[in-house]
């Protein structure tokens, strides 16, 4: 997730296992917690684009670093806040539980995160919920800001953790349950329509959870598409998409492209651009794809050339959006 609604996360589990002991300090540590995951961004600083895409939701975002973080911040905090009644065995509770959500809450969007490095670089990711979403991330926003102005020992503190926490935590279910529908029902149309394929993925487009990316294929191509769970026909129109794996032999041996292609998990296409090889990595869905179908996708790499790739993973995802477009996006979601 977006690091405001991590902070927001943290401030208020802060809230509920630390209140009555630190008061307010209980959510500055929460949103200090729940955002240490994220100290990867530093490494972008001296890395290549290539590696930090790999490096990023890394080892920080691992089970081993979840635990040598609740130790060290636990030691921490309970010299900090001498004299306390707060045992070390809780402060690891606290810490511990609150990094973990972060890392846990991460897997549920397309990026993937490497839960088991540095023993495997095997990347976790479920798809279930837009990495920026408003329908989650404002219950916990709300709550913060409540608990900031509210004062401590208020009775009505206790009701908007709970709610911060609560509906969150809800509308991720809700994520969930629509990513089962969508799937079910992809796998039944791709059959339908006799589309073969090896691999699929669904993950929901730009902002919310009703429409949904569809990607299905193989080492020749992909089949992309767009399903909303409010559709009632049974059926996609797909886009076909060829993976031209021989644009990319002039440049198989570099490093840059083997991590590009470990990062897509083989999701990926190339393509030319008058003279400027591209690669694509299509889980991050295309500019306006519902609307444009052949547009370019999120996701572009430019290979042997000099132009920029820092800003590689979102690339454009906003271009072109005005009333028009996202009045379209609407449509779209309404179903066919």
């Amino acid at each position: 997730m977006d690091s405001i609604t991590h902070i927001a996360l943290g401030a208020c589990m802060g809230e509920a296992f630390l209140d009555r002991k630190l008061g307010k300090k209980a959510m500055l540590w929460g949103a200090l917690a729940q955002s240490v995951p994220d100290v990867d961004f530093i490494a972008s600083f001296w890395m290549n684009t290539s590696s930090n895409l790999l490096a990023h939701r890394g080892f920080t975002h691992s089970f081993l670093f979840v635990l040598i973080i609740a130790v060290l911040f636990s030691l921490l905090a309970e010299r900090w806040h001498r004299p306390h009644n707060i045992t070390l065995q809780k402060w690891f509770l606290f810490f511990g539980g609150v990094i973990f959500f972060h890392v846990f809450i991460d897997a549920f969007n397309n990026y993937g995160v490497g839960w088991f490095e540095p023993f495997t670089h095997k990347r976790i990711s479920f798809n279930a919920i837009y990495v920026a979403d408003p329908f989650f991330s404002i219950w916990p926003g709300i709550a913060v800001i409540m608990l900031i102005i509210s004062k401590h020992g208020h009775s009505q503190r206790k009701k908007w953790w709970t709610m911060g926490l609560g509906l969150s935590s809800l509308y991720l279910l809700y994520c969930i349950f629509n990513k089962i529908m969508i799937n079910s029902d992809v796998k039944h149309i791709l059959k339908k329509q006799d589309i073969q394929y090896s691999r699929y993925f669904t993950t929901p487009t730009t902002l919310q959870n009703w429409l949904w990316y569809v990607v299905a294929g193989n080492d020749s191509g992909y089949h992309i598409g767009y399903r909303s769970v409010f559709d009632s026909k049974k059926q996609i129109d797909f886009e076909y998409f060829p993976r031209n794996e021989f644009l990319l032999d002039s440049v198989e041996d570099t490093e840059a492209l083997q991590k590009l292609k470990r990062f897509s998990q083989e999701f990926y296409t190339a393509e030319k651009w008058n003279d400027t090889l591209v690669f694509n990595d299509l889980r991050f869905g295309q500019i306006m794809g519902w609307q444009h179908p052949r547009n370019n996708f999120v996701f572009h790499y430019f290979l042997r050339d000099s132009t920029d790739n820092t800003l590689v993973v979102q690339r454009g995802r906003f271009s072109g959006w005005n009333k028009d477009a996202f009045n379209s996006l609407l449509r779209r979601i309404e179903g066919n």
